[in-house]
């Protein structure tokens, strides 16, 4: 389909009602309707089940928990070593650099605000402008699981309400301010490198994000909400632990202040990545 065509009918399309209808047909229990679409959804993005926990697709309880599917115990080993960061998430860096002028490049001809993709909090921002940013896509065969690339200490949780455009390659050269216009979960953790910002964007048809603390993110206003877990358990994540997850796929955004983090020289926009791989490098640590 022509790329204009198609971010024009994002535009037109009841975004949200069709990601409800989506989440009916992912979490229904029927076998009748569950196990062709799993079956085609499987053959269609070329799906490697045989690195899943549960090989047979069809016996997942939903399409959901397929989607979410456990991997095998070392199918994606995390890289070692202290000063190592690794990687997030199955998928391909869409894009990754600095943070310039308070400024997030999305792709050919367009940027965003860090302001506005962290909650509109300025305070929150601040402490990731002149920082770096890796914005990895997470296509539709890939592991939809996001763990954490260094250990960390959960500070707050703010959900930002938003639209529900598609998150692929097409969109992010056509629709602009397209990660600030979404829908998305803003979660900062401390780390040995300061603050670490993951943000989970929500797509068309994502019918859920979840995390592992507070399941699964469905807010009963359409406002901006936001969570501080400094004054509760501490909830405390190692390097290479799972923090959430994408019910269908979509796009995990992390941040990193100035000075703290160099991603390495390989990586580049559309380069694959899989899960625990070494993505980068601590250059500082704090007490």
């Amino acid at each position: 389909m022509n790329p204009k065509l198609f971010t024009a009918l994002q535009y037109l399309t009841p975004q949200h009602a069709l990601s409800r209808a989506a989440g009916w047909l992912a979490n229904t229990q029927i076998k009748s309707i569950k196990d062709p679409f799993t079956r085609w959804f499987v053959d269609k993005y070329g799906v490697n089940m045989q690195e899943a926990k549960e090989t047979d697709c069809t016996a997942y309880r939903t399409f959901n928990d397929f989607f979410t599917r456990e991997l095998k115990e070392g199918a994606r080993p995390i890289i070692t070593g202290e000063h190592s960061l690794a990687c997030p998430a199955d998928g391909a860096i869409s894009q990754l650099g600095g943070i310039h002028n308070g400024r997030i490049f999305q792709a050919k001809g367009h940027d965003y605000s860090l302001l506005e993709l962290v909650g509109g909090d300025p305070e929150l921002a601040a402490q990731f402008n002149d920082g770096h940013f890796a914005t990895i896509y997470l296509s539709p065969k890939d592991y939809h699981r996001v763990h954490m690339p260094v250990a960390g200490t959960l500070r707050n949780m703010t959900y930002v309400p938003g639209q529900l455009f598609s998150v692929n390659t097409v969109t992010a050269e056509n629709v602009p301010r397209l990660f600030a216009h979404n829908e998305r979960l803003v979660c900062v953790f401390d780390t040995v490198a300061g603050p670490m910002a993951m943000i989970l964007v929500g797509a068309m048809i994502v019918a859920g994000i979840e995390t592992i603390w507070a399941g699964q993110v469905t807010p009963h206003k359409r406002d901006v909400r936001s969570t501080n877990y400094l004054n509760t358990s501490p909830i405390h994540l190692k390097k290479g632990e799972e923090m959430g997850r994408f019910k269908l796929g979509s796009t995990v955004i992390m941040l990193f202040g100035a000075d703290q983090v160099r991603w390495l020289d390989s990586l580049n926009a559309e380069t694959p990545v899989r899960m625990g791989e070494h993505f980068g490098n601590l250059l500082a640590e704090k007490d």
